[in-house]
């Protein structure tokens, strides 16, 4: 009786302090900041959704950002101290208890940027994100750029042409079966996030010679280079640690630097990377990239995982308008597609809809160009590896959406595989692979010579 007496006495304060701790606001857990010239991003994870007020104010250009709910953590100050002197864009951080429950974040930056303060909802392995995007309110010209790299004086040499051998037999197939079984009782959408391209001209002066003669014209080749995931997104990691977006970087500069040393027909080429540098990229920004600098080529490289160790060997995926050549096909589409998820795409960013509907009108002969590029691909590719698939495979990559470009995505090994992890972390393999695509590239080109660009692409 007198257990029971206390216990009921005792109900009221045990009642108190649950309603206290529903009260208190989220808990951060993390903080970090990804700096890139084109735009730097700040992110803060924590344990509940934040409520965030943004201001920004324009002289001198700085950012200040009201965090309700919350009280200044360790976790939180961590940011004034991962802030890297040689961020492009910010130029300091303070942060402090401005009210009991609100925690002022204010970003001093270097030059006029435009912001985008958005939250993020739990995802893989992230909770509640706050996401600052800090973009420089002016934009550099990428095919400006790529120009004046042209006009360098530099070597402009490259290897001769070498016939192909026939592929590597691909291994046993473990994957379409297992991804039937997985799949059985539940369907996979294809995601359909696409991008309208900025129209550019001005090129009309790197042309030189006969239009109407495209196999001796010569004009600079550009072939852009689409290092897979990076920043809030490390794509797929194998069992040794090593992340995907740290690999396939590895080999977009390896192969860049075989574009630029290299001319075909005496036309020099010149590569353009996406990103070059630990940060993220939507999908249609990867798209929009390649048309703004009128890129002949676009080349997606990738590493991914399974479920399980067993698969091994390289793909080469080309986009498809109907069903996807494969149920590993359509299960690989799934997972690059919802890189703009897990990266942290601002989906409330205004022209972000009006974007991916224009942009979705890829064309058969874009397609039947790229399935020409793939299988070139992989027949050098098979000189070096093994092969997961002899053909090139056709799914919904959202990446591969550009309507006038060319467009493969090259998954160069299974990162799940403990002994193909290992081969992507060999020097020595990944300069043979970068050997492999960049014959590939040439001999696509040996049969189809580049035609003179038009002054405008819309």
């Amino acid at each position: 009786m007198l257990n029971r007496r206390i216990l009921l006495q005792a109900g009221p304060v045990v009642l108190m302090l649950g309603a206290a701790e529903l009260a208190r606001g989220a808990t951060i857990l993390t903080v970090r900041i990804w700096p890139a010239p084109e735009y730097s991003r700040v992110t803060i994870e924590s344990d509940g959704a934040l409520d965030a007020k943004p201001l920004f104010v324009p002289s001198p250009p700085r950012l200040a950002v009201d965090i309700e709910g919350v009280t200044l953590n360790p976790a939180l100050k961590e940011l004034v101290a991962k802030l890297r002197a040689d961020d492009p864009n910010i130029a300091g951080i303070r942060v402090g208890q401005y009210t009991p429950t609100v925690v002022r974040l204010v970003v001093d930056l270097k030059l006029p940027i435009r912001p985008q303060v958005f939250t993020l909802k739990p995802i893989a392995a992230y909770q509640h994100r706050l996401v600052l995007d800090l973009y420089p309110a002016a934009e550099d010209d990428p095919l400006e750029t790529l120009i004046s790299q042209h006009l360098q004086p530099a070597a402009m040499t490259g290897p001769a042409l070498q016939p192909a051998s026939a592929p590597t037999p691909p291994a046993a197939d473990p994957l379409g079966e297992l991804i039937e079984q997985k799949n059985a009782t539940k369907g996979i959408a294809n995601n359909s996030d696409t991008t309208r391209a900025t129209a550019q001209s001005g090129f009309n002066n790197l042309v030189k010679g006969d239009p109407s003669k495209p196999s001796t014209m010569e004009r600079l080749i550009i072939i852009a280079l689409d290092a897979g995931h990076g920043g809030e997104d490390p794509g797929a990691i194998g069992p040794g640690g090593t992340r995907e977006k740290d690999v396939v970087l590895r080999l977009a500069h390896l192969l860049r630097d075989r574009i630029n040393a290299t001319q075909v027909n005496g036309n020099p080429m010149r590569a353009y990377l996406t990103r070059d540098g630990d940060f993220f990229v939507p999908l249609q920004v990867r798209v929009q990239k390649a048309r703004r600098v009128q890129a002949d080529l676009f080349v997606s490289l990738h590493a991914d995982a399974f479920f399980t160790p067993d698969p091994q060997g390289a793909s080469v995926f080309a986009l498809s308008q109907g069903g996807a050549s494969s149920s590993a096909a359509r299960w690989m589409a799934a997972k690059e597609n919802k890189a703009d998820a897990i990266g942290g795409l601002n989906v409330q960013s205004r022209d972000a809809s009006v974007q991916r509907a224009l942009l979705d009108m890829s064309t058969t002969a874009q397609i039947n160009d790229s399935l020409k590029l793939g299988g070139t691909l992989l027949g050098e590719i098979g000189r070096v590896g093994k092969l997961h698939k002899a053909k090139v495979e056709q799914a919904g990559f959202a990446v591969l959406k550009a309507p006038d470009i060319p467009s493969v995505l090259v998954e160069a090994a299974f990162i799940s595989n403990p002994k193909e992890e290992a081969k992507l972390n060999d020097a020595e393999y990944l300069n043979r692979l970068a050997d492999a695509l960049m014959r590939g590239i040439e001999r696509y080109f040996a049969k189809n010579p580049p035609l003179a660009r038009n002054r405008v692409r819309s």
